[in-house]
């Protein structure tokens, strides 16, 4: 036991102690919340000797959740195994499976991912009769994720939205959409927590069994929650009220989600008898970019009060810089990139850019190509949306449930087997007559007249998918993967292509193939006896998110500030911080947005381990337009004495002697010398007249040159320079670093 205690802090050890009743731990950034959680449930295993099957977990990626379990395996040995680590909807799932036929469906339902729900939804808009152009699909299955995301049934959506006939018309597509989800035995992503409250509130046996059941329940980042996540951690923890939540205010940035703040903030009236243990010392990042950071978020007032601190290095100052364009800001990127990489300073995959918009990226990856810098992009679970893969995965979703017409579209004629779309047309349209599945339907093709041309080739399709179903059961996942991929004749028609893309498809459908081999080594040990494996592997692919997709390539990471949450890198680039892009013009008219945009910040600054540097440019070509924005607001909120310049260290080491720092009205940091305000530029601009035409000047990128033109520009001056290697370049004096030469 003593092992499970000594190298927690304080707040932690008191976390892990504090087992009974509700319980709010504020987990900073970086502060070792994973480490409290797993130690907490080995602590219930060992000290308390709960039975392992009786402990529930939440979290929100698989990778998470398996981390956890292993490290709680580690701690405790094998024996927990049986506790019940996962995500909402993986969860969900398998209390599902169990009683899901209680409400009307079978036990084998899929779970249909988005592209899947984008077909159905088109669908359903061309049936009704409704104008694609006016509304759009991708716009109504938002809408129709944020009314089950607030537990809104399509009948309640109509009634709220009867006098708004735009919405009322998305009702209809909503209750036409729910009608063949069910018709179709699928549910898609919300409807898996939504039918499980569905589940508990009409079956309070199921519930009571559950309650019993999970004696403790532990949830992590419970900042992410939305509201059905909240219904349904309230009705879980109603029998014996040990819920413990962990999370951070300070780090909530998902409400496009559906993730919704008041949850974490509300706790403790939901729960006037909680305990609340804030994590406050962090082990990630230096002391100066702690300060940052809490400078910065200190500024938003919807916050539970908190301060990071470390025992960590004070280490080096931000890096700060104002690029002439993006283009600029990239070249500096890849530069200091490559310097650090050659110096031995840092490797690629030390490295993360981040951005507040994937848009962002392409003038970077641009510039990296050219510089040879190897980089990835974090940008959603793409090996899984190839078209190869999802043919492969739709046969193997027939063979689960043949009753999944949109499955059954998408490759009874892949590869090609001359049944062609006037051949579906006509199957489908008999299913809807006869109201019955389309499998339904083609298993008996030859009492249809109107199938009787296609009779022979249609029979052929069903033989071959009744053989898989015959023999699955008996089947590994790969062994069951390599049969569809060879007797369907998927690889022999790409093979027939000879080309390259047909050859990549080829290794893309291989690698589908380890991915089976890696299911059946890992995970066919730890189901339970009467799991079906296809089922579990299926709803394992439907549930894989993008961090799951991360790998240890020797590249640095591109991603989106919303893809880096929960990620850190000892050096990080914050690129394009600028008024009108982060925070964006609409987000800074509104306060509660503004400040989940500071919390953005708050978690992109606090991704960085060592190093932070922070570009801006100014000016920027994006979305087709050119734009001059001044530096974000939250570079302001950062104190000065915290930062320093890229190419030269703008603010002295030494005591700046008259020089004394106040807020300004934004809350953040302003240098005051006799009583008048000094800027930035101040502490680091050349006296006037410091260059002049025809000097010839040294610059640490663009090499030697000569300065052709000076001109005042406002309270800097812009000079015209002829570098010898790089030809003509306008720089601003007070940014330029120039040596000049003798």
């Amino acid at each position: 036991m003593t092992d499970l205690l000594t190298n927690l802090n304080e707040q932690q050890r008191q976390a892990v102690e504090h087992t009974e009743g509700p319980l709010l731990i504020l987990a900073g950034a970086g502060s070792g919340k994973t480490r409290v959680i797993t130690h907490r449930i080995a602590y219930l295993i060992e000290k308390k000797h709960i039975n392992p099957g009786n402990i529930l977990a939440f979290t929100f990626t698989n990778k998470a959740a398996a981390e956890m379990k292993q490290r709680i395996i580690n701690l405790v040995d094998e024996k927990a195994g049986d506790i019940w680590i996962g995500t909402f909807h993986a969860t969900c799932v398998r209390i599902l499976r169990r009683d899901i036929e209680k409400i009307g469906y079978d036990r084998n339902f899929l779970i249909f991912d988005t592209d899947d729900q984008l077909t159905l939804v088109k669908e359903c808009i061309r049936d009704l009769g409704v104008n694609e152009s006016n509304f759009p699909p991708r716009l109504v299955l938002h809408e129709i994720g944020r009314a089950k995301d607030e537990l809104v049934e399509p009948s309640a959506f109509i009634k709220q939205h009867e006098s708004d006939y735009r919405m009322s018309k998305i009702g209809g597509i909503y209750a036409e959409y729910q009608k063949r989800l069910k018709q179709n035995n699928a549910l898609d992503f919300d409807d898996i927590i939504m039918l499980t409250l569905r589940l508990f509130v009409d079956f309070p046996p199921v519930l009571s069994y559950y309650q019993r059941k999970f004696m403790y329940i532990h949830v992590d980042e419970y900042q992410d929650t939305n509201t059905a996540q909240y219904h349904l951690i309230s009705l879980l923890a109603g029998g014996y009220r040990n819920l413990c939540v962990v999370g951070d205010d300070d780090q909530s940035i998902y409400s496009f989600r559906g993730a919704n703040i008041r949850n974490i903030l509300d706790f403790e009236k939901e729960f006037p008898d909680c305990r609340v243990i804030k994590l406050e010392q962090n082990y990630r990042s230096t002391k100066t970019i702690l300060n940052a950071a809490n400078a910065v978020i200190q500024n938003n007032a919807g916050r539970k009060s908190k301060m990071l601190w470390t025992h960590n290095d004070e280490g080096s100052r931000l890096y700060v810089h104002q690029a002439e364009n993006e283009h600029d800001e990239a070249a500096i990127v890849a530069n200091i990139i490559k310097t650090l990489k050659r110096k031995g300073e840092f490797d690629f995959k030390d490295v993360a850019v981040l951005y507040r918009t994937n848009a962002q990226s392409r003038v970077i990856e641009d510039i990296f190509r050219q510089e040879g810098i190897p980089y990835k992009i974090l940008a959603g679970t793409s090996f899984y949306q190839r078209r190869e893969i999802k043919d492969v995965i739709s046969y193997l979703r027939l063979i689960n449930n043949p009753e999944s017409n949109v499955d059954l579209k998408r490759i009874i004629n892949v590869p090609k087997r001359g049944i062609g779309a006037a051949t579906i047309e006509k199957i489908e349209t008999l299913a809807e007559k006869n109201d019955a599945s389309m499998y339904n339907v083609i298993l008996h093709a030859e009492s249809y007249g109107e199938l009787s041309k296609a009779a022979g080739k249609i029979k052929d399709f069903v033989k071959l998918i009744e053989s898989f179903r015959e023999r699955k059961g008996c089947m590994d996942i790969s062994t069951l993967m390599k049969a569809v991929i060879t007797e369907t004749g998927i690889i022999d028609e790409l093979e027939a292509q000879g080309t390259v893309e047909a050859k990549n498809r080829i290794e893309n459908i291989k690698e589908l193939v380890s991915l089976g081999m890696e299911f059946d080594a890992r995970y066919r040990e730890e189901m339970p006896e009467d799991a079906d494996a296809l089922e579990e592997f299926l709803a394992g692919i439907s549930l894989v998110s993008d961090q799951d997709s991360i790998d240890e390539e020797n590249s640095v990471l591109l991603m989106t500030i919303h893809s880096a949450k929960g990620l850190e890198f000892p050096l990080v680039f914050l690129v394009g911080m600028e008024e009108g892009i982060f925070p964006s013009y609409r987000s800074a008219l509104d306060e509660t947005e503004l400040e989940e945009e500071r919390r953005l910040c708050y978690v992109a600054i606090t991704r960085a381990k060592d190093r932070l540097y922070i570009t801006w440019s100014k000016y920027r070509t994006l979305y087709g337009k050119t734009d001059y924005n001044p530096p974000s607001r939250f570079i302001k909120e950062i104190p000065v004495e915290l930062t320093q310049g890229i190419f030269d260290d703008f603010i002295a080491n030494k005591p700046r002697s008259g020089i004394e720092t106040k807020q300004d009205m934004f809350g953040g940091a302003v240098l005051f010398r006799g009583g008048k305000p000094i800027t930035l530029n101040d502490l680091k601009k050349p006296a006037a007249g410091s260059y002049k035409v025809g000097d010839r000047v040294r610059h640490k990128k663009f090499g030697d040159g000569v300065i052709v033109s000076v001109s005042k520009d406002e309270d800097d001056y812009k000079l015209e320079i002829n570098f010898d290697l790089y030809g003509m370049k306008r720089l601003l004096a007070g940014y330029a670093n120039l040596q000049i030469l003798k």
